[in-house]
């Protein structure tokens, strides 16, 4: 590469970081428009230890038609429909667990009204499908579906009435006592009512037998998403294996979660520039180089922790940024290593770089794949907080592989230009007695140790 491009490549280069730190920490009034942007770093979503949120304790009863009659797996049936529809809901975050031995205390951050809890899970209430127009849900009767022969429920979009509404999947019980009722809805009055709790029962037009274990309901009331939805969550309210009873509610403070952000940040801030000094004082401009590398990490971190929906940022989570920290600063320093082994031992800088890579790509590859592998099983079986450091850890993982066998790379490889014979500036040291190895002969060496080889 002549001196010329890689002047080039390192303008742009700067250019484009610059930008990309200016976007990650300022905020500023978008010209000629209304739109205020607030810097990556403000647009991340916080978890409730860092942002405050509600906490609420509900009370546990088996419902007439829970399928149990064993409480204990009743709760543990809630607790699995509650994190499927916070998860779905964005609220990655959000904690659901049990108390007692029969209560339910779920967590949501970014919350400070109760009601927006209710409205995200619903207001609990028993679930009853029958054409029955006088339905008693206290004293259930005759053919109809419970809330517990529900398997699934979400909002989707028909392409050919071009309408949103509501996808309503069964058990296998619950698709044959379906299948019976709209059976006899289309012979009769053709109408199906869904008793939720105390409201009024809806009601539903069916003009056929339903036999597919799954229906879309839409129009009267549907007419866009949001209504969608909330007809979704009023019939997934009535799907709990449990009856629930609020029992305690609650604001939860961000001061606590704010100061151990803001302390973080400064700890992880004075770490950076201490770990970058370091680097620079013990491999010159090699170190330089490995510190520029951690700085577009850095950016794109902030980027994707804010460009990925489901990601929420917890204590936890800020544990897995700092361990993948470590892991992009380790494949920086083994790199620089194997560099300075290669030129130790004769060979000229340029080869000792293709060496230095060659060598350490394999050890960074598989210790990172090794954490990768750990993260996703943690992700899997873990619970909500185990959850948040998995995927911050993931991400962060995978940005220091990008940074220090992409970047580090290209960044070195545009740097040899002009320091090809200045091994000072790279503090490159070999013994005075070592003979200084030219390409030709390193490529002679290598063919009969395969080891060591060197691609020119």
């Amino acid at each position: 590469m002549t001196k010329k491009r890689a002047r080039v490549g390192f303008i742009l280069l700067s250019i484009f970081t610059v930008i990309g730190i200016l976007l990650s920490v300022c905020s500023f009034k978008i010209p000629f428009t209304d739109y205020v942007y607030n810097g990556f770093a403000n647009s991340i979503s916080l978890g409730l230890d860092l942002s405050g949120g509600i906490s609420a304790v509900y009370d546990c009863s088996l419902s007439k038609d829970s399928g149990t009659k064993d409480l204990s797996s009743a709760v543990d049936g809630t607790i699995t429909r509650l994190e499927t529809i916070l998860y779905g809901e964005g609220y990655s975050e959000a904690t659901v667990s049990r108390q007692g031995g029969n209560k339910i205390r779920i967590e949501v951050p970014n919350l400070t009204d109760s009601q927006d809890l209710f409205n995200l899970i619903g207001k609990p209430a028993s679930l009853y499908i029958s054409t029955n127009s006088e339905f008693n849900v206290n004293n259930p009767s005759g053919d109809y579906v419970s809330g517990n022969d529900i398997d699934n429920v979400y909002v989707s979009y028909n392409s050919q009435d071009s309408c949103y509404g509501v996808v309503l999947k069964f058990t296998e019980t619950g698709s044959d006592q379906f299948s019976k009722i709209t059976k006899a809805a289309a012979e009769g009055e053709k109408t199906l009512y869904i008793n939720i709790g105390d409201e009024e029962a809806l009601k539903v037009t069916c003009e056929q037998q339903m036999t597919q274990g799954s229906t879309f309901v839409y129009g009267g009331s549907i007419q866009d998403y949001d209504s969608a939805k909330e007809y979704s969550m009023m019939i997934m309210s009535g799907t709990f294996s449990a009856s629930l009873e609020l029992v305690e509610c609650s604001v939860v403070s961000a001061t606590l979660g704010k100061n151990a952000l803001l302390y973080g940040i400064i700890a992880g801030a004075v770490a950076m520039a201490l770990v970058m000094l370091i680097m620079w004082w013990r491999y010159g401009r090699l170190g330089l180089l490995a510190d520029f590398s951690l700085v577009i990490y850095m950016v794109l971190m902030m980027f994707f922790l804010q460009a990925i929906p489901f990601i929420q940022l917890t204590l936890p989570g800020i544990a897995g940024i700092i361990l993948s920290i470590g892991m992009a600063v380790d494949g920086n320093i083994i790199i620089l290593e194997r560099i300075r082994e290669e030129y130790a031992t004769g060979k000229k800088i340029p080869l000792a770089v293709k060496g230095g890579f060659k060598k350490a790509f394999w050890p960074i590859f598989d210790s990172n794949i090794t954490t990768i592998l750990t993260s996703i099983i943690l992700y899997i079986l873990g619970t909500a907080s185990i959850k948040g450091f998995a995927l911050t850890l993931l991400l962060g993982i995978l940005l220091s592989m990008f940074s220090t066998l992409v970047m580090t790379r290209i960044l070195v490889k545009w740097a040899l230009p002009f320091n090809a014979n200045k091994p000072d500036k790279f503090k490159l040291k070999r013994k005075k007695n070592i003979v200084e190895i030219s390409e030709n002969e390193d490529n002679n060496d290598s063919s009969n140790n395969p080891e060591i080889v060197v691609e020119g």
